[in-house]
């Protein structure tokens, strides 16, 4: 059975077997948490939930297990957070009670960062477990008794084969961005995980997309899940702006300089390639743009220096592939910019995410050339989207205007929500048991 959650701006209602009634979460201090916790939130300014939290805590702090979906960058970190560390309170016996399995390594220190600066004094400290650093910390922090693990499946795995590991005392299983778990390949080793937990625990299970592999996990791993489900997943956010460019390949560099000095806050440009991530960042720096590379040739050393850089405003410009486009949490990017088109719609999605987080108004660019028109209206009618497409005579984007060549009239086209009414889409639509409500967020 699956138990649906209607979620919409901060008010959320659920319906159960024979019973349907209202919770109306409209602040951290009305949720039957410990007031330990309620402090922590208030000195971190954590005052009102958004709609994925709102839905989802009060069900998880009963015990439920959850299965949600939801925009990135709506607060699905604290969603889980909040329930998990209500449960290291209330839970005091040694060993790990909780574990956090995530797609990659940053994300992973992104969760513990939060859950440090969350925790005070009367909880532990996390340990992360993740490949690509030093295993000796990582056992040092697990042998202290932490009760908290964020990990990433292969890392942990390997320490669950050494018995350097025990979760014999586990109540919470937490599998985050599961559907880029599965897309990187974890799925054999979240099994292998999963079969050694107790099978007696809670599982809160968070997704992008719900996609046959990971209805799957639902169906092996959680017990009469409630279904919580936040405004599109398969569509940007209503709050950020989307244009294109069209430019000559010759054109490109001057145009993506020219966005980025318009700009005043942090900037993300995404590329395809780990080779074009560096021969750009270092144009950019050469031409006085303090900018740093995020990418998968990059040392664990080097991606933390890059992203503490540009957290911290060392660096404004962030120039990363796909790597970043999910599971890197930076406040405050203004403008996310595609200097490459995504090779998949889903990746834009994931891109696109990374600015107008948590109801803040964001911008989205997308560069093209001419041999990439399909290219862009095939993106565009996947996702149902239509962008604007400012231009000017020498491809650089002075104003939101564009010619009808047709009648050579210029006019102004601002289109968030056309229709398409032959479009495909990629994503294909998974019936799960129960009625599952879509909520809108509010801006």
């Amino acid at each position: 059975m699956l138990v649906s959650v209607h979620a919409r701006k901060s008010v959320c209602a659920f319906r159960s077997p024979g019973q349907r009634k209202d919770k109306r979460v409209q602040s951290f201090s009305e949720l039957q948490i410990s007031s330990y916790v309620k402090e922590r939130l208030l000195h971190a300014s954590f005052v009102t939930p958004t709609p994925v939290q709102a839905a989802t805590i009060p069900q998880a702090i009963e015990g439920h297990d959850v299965l949600a979906t939801a925009q990135t960058g709506t607060g699905k970190t604290l969603a889980f957070l909040i329930p998990v560390m209500e449960q290291l309170m209330r839970e005091k016996k040694p060993g790990v009670t909780a574990l956090v399995l995530v797609p990659t390594r940053e994300l992973a220190m992104q969760v513990a960062s939060q859950y440090d600066a969350l925790r005070g004094r009367q909880l532990p400290p996390a340990a992360v477990v993740v490949g690509g650093l030093a295993e000796g910390p990582q056992l040092a922090a697990l042998r202290r008794g932490a009760r908290l693990v964020v990990a990433t499946p292969g890392r942990l795995e390997d320490f669950l084969q050494r018995k350097s590991v025990d979760f014999r005392a586990l109540r919470i299983l937490v599998l985050d961005e599961a559907d880029r778990m599965l897309d990187v390949g974890f799925l054999p080793a979240i099994r292998r995980i999963a079969a050694v937990l107790p099978k007696h625990r809670q599982t809160m299970c968070f997704s992008a997309t719900l996609e046959g592999e990971v209805v799957r996990l639902v169906t092996d791993y959680m017990k009469n899940p409630v279904r919580v489900a936040i405004g599109s997943t398969t569509k940007p956010a209503e709050n950020v702006r989307l244009q294109a460019f069209e430019v000559i390949p010759e054109h490109k560099q001057a145009l993506l300089r020219r966005l980025l000095v318009k700009e005043t806050g942090r900037c993300l440009v995404f590329v395809r390639t780990k080779r074009g991530a560096d021969r750009l960042t270092k144009a950019l720096n050469h031409d006085g743009l303090a900018a740093a590379t995020i990418h998968g040739n990059r040392s664990q050393s080097q991606r933390t220096t890059a992203l503490a850089g540009f957290q911290q405003g060392r660096y404004r410009v962030l120039v990363a592939t796909d790597i970043a486009s999910r599971g890197i949490h930076v406040e405050e990017i203004v403008h996310v910019i595609n200097y490459d088109l995504p090779e998949v719609a889903e990746s834009f999605i994931h891109r696109v995410g990374r600015t107008g987080r948590l109801g803040k108004r964001g911008c989205a660019s997308t560069l093209f050339t001419r041999s990439e028109r399909a290219d862009l209206q095939k993106l565009e009618r996947t996702l149902g989207i239509s962008m604007e497409i400012p231009r000017s005579s020498d491809s650089q984007p002075e104003t939101l205007a564009i010619r009808d060549e047709r009648d050579n009239k210029v006019h102004t086209r601002v289109e968030r929500n056309p229709r398409h009414r032959n479009s495909t889409t990629r994503f294909k639509m998974i019936s799960l048991r129960g009625e599952v409500l879509q909520g809108q967020l509010g801006n």
